[in-house]
């Protein structure tokens, strides 16, 4: 089998949670042998850096990148506002990408045009006309969900009408794309029952982000006191920055003169959070590596109030042993019990005697970090995960 994985960012550095589930679907494909050619867009935010790739990896895919400016143009963001395109998607159209997807289609013939996320499908037209391979559509998480929500948690008016009309254009985009695809490759559960509640035809199964194992090995924990809490996520993606702003401005004021740390680090750390490290908290903005960051501490904060589809970075913190406090919202997509492999906690109040019950009973950080782990083995091990894409390219 031949595929195409066309990509709106490299997959590598994985230095995101959109990189890494990229990343997950080329290495899985590679392991089971498929032939894999990868055309990406890369910008500004994620450049093209030959030295991050791992080894073979560009031998094995022939991945190319196509630079594209994907910064928001004041003049284009103001006419989508009057006109039907949705501006976060024709973002990442470019014409120089266009001329590259032809040429590559009409050089091979492939099975399989894989589109990672949304931001691809403006390209379906051209695949449609210099390809008869089937097209899957791998969707990372339903995209006017997350404008929605964010609108929703808003207090600004101006803002919640921005929002509210940027939510409602995806949503219009999203409704007729999804029936141009011939296949759907939803993250989760829930987004399936969405999709099909959107009248979706094509066929759809639920793919989640899957883990490669032997990358995590989760520390032997002692529930020691004090305990350390951390939070890690790019802070150029709203639902992240809004749930730090959270966390610093509500939860905080409640359990900073606790015997605790917290630590917090992620891409893009604005200036006035860098700014509020003291004794017993601690700003590390970006880090070499996630995974060495979060196997240092004790439990995830993740009071995640907007999003969708899956948080990779609660798998990850899951799959390295560690207890997560999280919102309903963070856990989507995650087939978790409440209090057995995860605290779910909706509000301030919630969170904070969540930490109470962790400081008064660190054993429970153990029992815990060590459900989560035995959940990321049983259900989210990429190995296995890719053999029913695998199945569901055949049948398409």
């Amino acid at each position: 089998m031949k595929v195409l994985q066309l990509s709106n960012k490299p997959p590598q550095p994985t230095v995101d949670g959109g990189c890494i589930a990229i990343n997950n679907i080329s290495t899985g494909l590679i392991d089971l042998n498929i032939d894999l050619q990868i055309l990406t867009i890369c910008t500004e935010k994620h450049p093209f850096l030959y030295e991050a790739f791992s080894e073979g990896f560009i031998d094995k895919t022939e991945i190319e990148a196509i630079f594209v400016d994907t910064r928001v143009n004041v003049i284009d963001a103001f006419s989508a506002l009057v006109t039907a395109d949705s501006y976060n998607i024709s973002r990442f159209f470019s014409p120089d990408y266009s001329k590259r997807l032809t040429e590559i289609l009409e050089e091979n013939t492939f099975d399989i045009v894989h589109l990672e996320s949304l931001f691809m499908t403006p390209y379906i037209s051209i695949i449609r006309k210099y390809s008869k391979a089937k097209i899957v559509l791998r969707s990372h998480n339903l995209e006017h969900l997350i404008w929605q929500r964010l609108a929703n948690s808003t207090g600004n008016k101006a803002k919640k009408i921005y929002l509210k009309h940027l939510a409602s254009k995806l949503k219009k985009y999203e409704h007729a794309t999804i029936n141009e695809v011939d296949g759907i490759a939803a993250i989760s559960f829930e987004d399936t029952k969405k999709f099909k509640k959107m009248d979706c035809e094509p066929p759809i199964i639920t793919i989640p982000f899957g883990i490669n194992l032997g990358k995590y090995k989760p520390l032997k924990k002692t529930a020691e006191l004090p305990l350390s809490f951390f939070h890690i996520g790019a802070m150029d993606w709203e639902p992240n920055k809004e749930a730090i702003n959270w966390l610093l401005d509500d939860i905080w004021p409640s359990i900073k003169s606790k015997d605790i740390s917290l630590h917090l680090a992620g891409r893009k750390m604005p200036n006035y959070i860098k700014v509020l490290s003291e004794d017993n908290l601690h700003i590390y903005a970006e880090v070499k590596s996630a995974i060495d960051f979060m196997r240092k501490y004790d439990v995830l904060i993740a009071p995640l109030l907007s999003g969708s589809g899956m948080r990779v970075k609660i798998i990850e913190a899951m799959a390295l042993g560690k207890t997560i406090i999280t919102t309903k919202i963070g856990a989507e997509g995650i087939n978790y019990k409440n209090g057995e492999n995860i605290i779910i906690a909706n509000s301030s109040d919630d969170i904070v005697a969540a930490i109470d019950k962790l400081i008064a009973n660190p054993s429970e950080i153990s029992r815990i970090g060590d459900n989560a782990r035995r959940l990321v083995e049983e259900q989210y091990d990429n190995s296995k995960i890719m053999k029913d894409l695998l199945k569901f390219y055949e049948n398409l």
